[in-house]
Order: structure tokens, then sequence, then C-alpha cells
């Protein structure tokens, strides 16, 4: 796998992640062992110091599948939340947990289920809830 670039998360995403990640079931132990690593590896700031060019938590992100060369638009959520966001996609996802932390511009090399890997870059933050003042939503 490529180098991944520098993640940034806010603090307050990476408490509430760090239980999923405590509390995950097997079929989401490699999402949550990938996005234990981004923890890991990730600067965690304040709420506050999220800048607005990163994914955070409710972000709503566009992003391009280089492989398919396909433009998403999708809203980064915790997975209680999935069903009341129209284009929500679960943090605990392989596609969701790529997300976080990245910045406009950033391209990550992400593991699928079965073996394979997804190119992501991304585009554009439509909407971010530090930029909008929501810093303990």
């Amino acid at each position: 796998m490529a180098t991944r670039p520098p993640i940034i998360i806010n603090r307050l995403d990476a408490e509430r992640l760090q239980r999923l990640i405590d509390e995950a079931d097997d079929k989401d132990l490699a999402v949550a062992r990938s996005l234990e690593e981004e923890l890991a590896r990730g600067e965690v700031v304040d709420p506050q110091q999220i800048p607005e060019d990163v994914v955070s938590m409710c972000s709503q992100v566009q992003f391009t599948d280089l492989a398919r060369e396909r433009q998403i638009i999708r809203t980064l959520v915790y997975p209680h939340a999935l069903a009341a966001t129209e284009d929500g996609i679960s943090v605990m996802a392989p596609v969701g947990a790529a997300l976080l932390g990245l910045r406009i511009g950033d391209t990550i090399d992400w593991p699928l289920p079965g073996g394979r890997e997804v190119q992501l870059r991304i585009d554009a933050i439509l909407w971010q809830p530090e930029r909008e003042g929501q810093f303990h939503r």
C-alpha cells in the first residue's frame, strides 16, 4: 500500500470513534482495525483547530473514485446516523473510514474487502460542522 497522506482528526470525533472501534463486532473488525491505525497516526486537535479543508465527522464530501473515474458526494456519519442521512456513508464502511481526516486534494489508497483496493481523491468539502461553528455536535 502506498504511503498515506497525513490526517487531522477532531479530538471529540477521535474519542467517539475509539468507542466504536472498541465495540466493533466481527463483521466490522477489519474496518475497525484500519480506523484505529488512522487514529494512531493522525494529528488529533481540538474541534476549533480543524482546518476548513479537512474531512471531519458529519462533513459532506465530494470525492473521486480514481479507478472508476466516478465523482461521489457523501456525508460521513456514525453508523447510528446512517438511516437518517440521505447521502450518508458510515465511518465504519471501508470508503467512509478512508475519508476521515483527509484534506482537499489528498489521494489515498485504501483496502476493500476481498483484498481489493480503492484510490480516492478529496475534491471538495461542501459542508463541515467545524467551519459552521458546530464544535460539539
